[in-house]
């Protein structure tokens, strides 16, 4: 039996104009399905996460740009075409599979709503359901406390991308007007509205019923920095011609001063809320929004080239994602990984890499042994060239003693599979973090690991490392099988340093069991430093302050 798919109205921001129908929806849901720009950040999920379950499969679904130029063979609109359609696929993948897909979209799914690409390519497959929601529109007209029509007034809804003159002909036929899609069309809109002659009347809503919510008269505000979730407003004229019968002279003043109607005591015209009611919104994109970072995709952990009924393949080659993790969860991972990530069939990597892949049953996992580099390399490109679009994890970033270098090799068996890195924030630079900038100066990355090459290089790189006064950053410094390297290590760099030289010593930086130890060379153990470590040992100028951070100055020396 095939899962059914709901387009939601999540309203346009405060996550308490959600209304309750999309709330159970979204508390029910198998699959949460959302947009979001590059930057990987999806406003639509932090609207909804009060009313998420916490274990749902969550399907990001990143734009692959936005204002950018593109080289794509069908241009701006057919690298657009080509996302919508793969979005489409991935979630008839959990729609085939039985699940109930609800698909996440700012005010209305209908209302220029990114909802609509999906709706428009699987609704003639599957049940479809589209529950409304409150547009930007109705909120902007709500914060200014003016209504929108009356009687037979007539409401126009332009979006602010259209042409300056068109825009001017319509503004001057209308009653009352929203214009949406401000952002880097401001300055033409404003120029509409005054060459319709309404620049007087109009109004700017800016992140409306949000916690940066603004309001000003459209002529005072300044084009720089207006954000694309804005719009300008002509309210109703048959309200702007009613005076109360009971008018005082205090709001005689007060509305000749500019000051809305409604607007709470020791308001002015223009507006900021202090109170944090949410994260900023829009209800339009064909542009995704930024806020709250949505998580990256994977799948059911235990797998080893399972077969998932559903998986998305290509007709021909596919393509190689190498992606750096980051040291730790999701915080530490990039935008572009998570799309990586969100969009992959398949996920390969060495078995605890992996695991940190959230599950999605979409997508195929292949957990490997941590000594198999190359055969990972080869299937995973195996994998691509039959189709698959692949995802190689690896953690920290993976062109740092990582699985970048091994698909660089095997790919040259492999001409025609694209093969792409995706950096990652590295464990160098992660523990560096925790102490201040021990690497501010020159510094060199070692492995002491000499499973791939003699102990007599790693000796003579040292020594090098030592002489020219350069800071450490030591990776694979012990492991069960390896016990003395690091003793040794220490020795030899002690022939060139201070006893005083500082050491930083990470474990599992930005993990739950993290802990970091600022100490000496001359008082270092490698009793206490295991795999999960990574060391940093200092230069001849290298610091530590009475509060106990590190650093290397700039200058030399």
């Amino acid at each position: 039996m095939k899962g059914r798919l709901y387009g939601v109205g999540l309203g346009p921001g405060d996550p308490e104009l959600v209304t309750v129908k999309t709330a159970r929806l979204i508390g029910e849901a198998d699959v949460i399905a959302y947009h979001a720009a590059r930057h990987g950040r999806s406003i639509a999920r932090s609207i909804a996460l009060p009313y998420m379950s916490g274990d749902q499969i969550e399907e990001l679904l990143l734009y692959p740009l936005t204002t950018e130029t593109t080289d794509h063979p069908g241009g701006y609109q057919g690298a657009l075409d080509d996302f919508y359609a793969d979005c489409a696929e991935r979630l008839a993948a959990h729609l085939d599979a039985g699940r109930t897909v609800v698909v996440l979209a700012e005010g209305d799914p209908l209302f220029y709503g990114s909802y609509m690409h999906m709706h428009k390519r699987l609704a003639h497959r599957y049940e479809t359901e589209v529950v409304p929601g409150v547009t930007s529109v109705s909120a902007a007209s709500a914060v200014l406390g003016r209504p929108l029509v009356e009687r037979d007034e007539v409401l126009t809804v332009l979006p602010g991308t259209l042409p300056a003159e068109a825009l001017a002909e319509r503004l001057r036929e209308t009653d009352s007007a929203a214009v949406l899609k401000l952002g880097r069309t401001f300055g033409k809109v404003r120029d509409a509205l005054a060459e319709a002659g309404r620049l007087d009347d109009a109004w700017y809503v800016e992140r409306a019923t949000m916690g940066a919510e603004r309001v000003a008269p459209l002529k005072d505000v300044d084009a720089d920095g207006v954000p694309y979730f804005s719009l300008a407003l002509l309210t109703s004229p048959a309200e702007r011609a009613f005076v109360p019968e009971a008018v005082t002279a205090d709001a005689s003043r007060a509305e000749l001063s500019g000051a809305r109607p409604g607007a709470a005591q020791g308001e002015g015209p223009e507006t900021a809320r202090d109170e944090a009611r949410g994260p900023v919104r829009g209800d339009t994109p064909e542009t995704a929004r930024d806020e709250v970072p949505g998580p990256v995709l994977g799948d059911a952990p235990g797998l080893v080239r399972a077969e998932v009924p559903g998986a998305a393949r290509g007709e021909g080659p596919g393509e190689v994602l190498v992606v750096g993790l980051g040291p730790a969860g999701r915080s530490w991972l990039t935008p572009e990984a998570q799309g990586a990530l969100a969009a992959a069939t398949d996920i390969v990597g060495y078995g605890p890499y992996v695991d940190r892949v959230p599950p999605n049953p979409r997508q195929r996992r292949h957990r490997t042994d941590n000594r198999v580099e190359a055969e990972r390399a080869r299937h995973a490109l195996e994998l691509a060239r039959d189709g698959a679009r692949v995802a190689v994890v690896s953690s920290g970033d993976p062109g740092v003693f990582a699985m970048a270098s091994a698909i660089m090799e095997a790919a040259e068996d492999f001409p025609d599979v694209p093969v792409r890195i995706v950096p990652g924030l590295t464990a160098a630079q992660a523990v560096a973090s925790r102490v201040g900038a021990p690497l501010g100066h020159d510094y060199c990355v070692v492995s002491l690991s000499d499973l791939l090459k003699p102990w007599e290089v790693v000796a003579g790189r040292l020594t090098a490392a030592a002489r020219a006064d350069l800071v450490l950053a030591l990776y694979n410094p012990a492991s069960r099988s390896r016990t003395w390297q690091l003793a040794a290590a220490r020795d030899l760099l002690l022939e060139h340093r201070d006893a005083a030289t500082p050491v930083v010593i990470g474990r599992n930086v930005g993990g739950e069991q993290e802990s970091v130890t600022v100490t000496t060379l001359g008082e270092l153990d490698p009793g206490q430093v295991d795999m999960r470590c990574l060391l940093i040992v200092g230069s001849s100028t290298t610091r530590v302050t009475d509060r106990g951070l590190v650093y290397t100055p700039r200058r030399y020396p």
